[in-house]
């Protein structure tokens, strides 16, 4: 079973179901072959995404996800050989989901959900920087959440 690790900064823990990522998360990996990888996801405010995202990706102000793979271990660094593949991190940007959400009619649950799932599929390899990529991503995406448990 998929290892996922939640860091919801205390500010937002109202608004945030730990349990509902972490399904969302293991339901990706479990789709892509991957159910034992280990994956964290932080959720945390635009500050924090805006001053990554100038940082890893060179681009000014907050996106709604991130995702940082650890596939490519630092060199020297040899992982056990029974350990489970750790794969990335996930980081979303609370105060951006939400306004996108509200934009696009969505529950900041279902923003969430997607959010989780696709910066799990970056973390899988997958991109959208090709018209053909993001349609096989975009398809990809939506038969996860199609399998997840529907909002109650």
């Amino acid at each position: 079973m998929a290892d996922v690790q939640l860091q919801v900064d205390e500010a937002f823990a109202g608004e945030v179901s730990e349990s509902d990522l972490a399904q969302a998360v293991a339901a990706a990996l479990e789709r892509e072959g991957q159910p034992d990888a280990e994956v964290t996801v932080v959720v945390t405010d635009d500050e924090t995404v805006a001053d990554l995202n100038r940082r890893f990706r060179g681009m000014e102000g907050p996106t709604d996800v991130l995702s940082f793979s650890a596939v490519e271990p630092a060199p020297g660094f040899v992982a056990p050989p029974d350990a489970p593949p750790y794969l990335g991190d996930i980081v979303i940007a609370l105060p951006f989901t939400r306004l996108q959400a509200a934009a696009l009619d969505r529950t900041l649950r279902d923003e969430l959900r997607l959010l989780a799932v696709h910066g799990t599929l970056h973390l899988l390899g997958y991109d959208h920087d090709e018209p053909a990529d993001e349609a096989a991503m975009w398809a990809l995406q939506d038969q996860i959440l199609e399998g997840l448990t529907p909002e109650e």
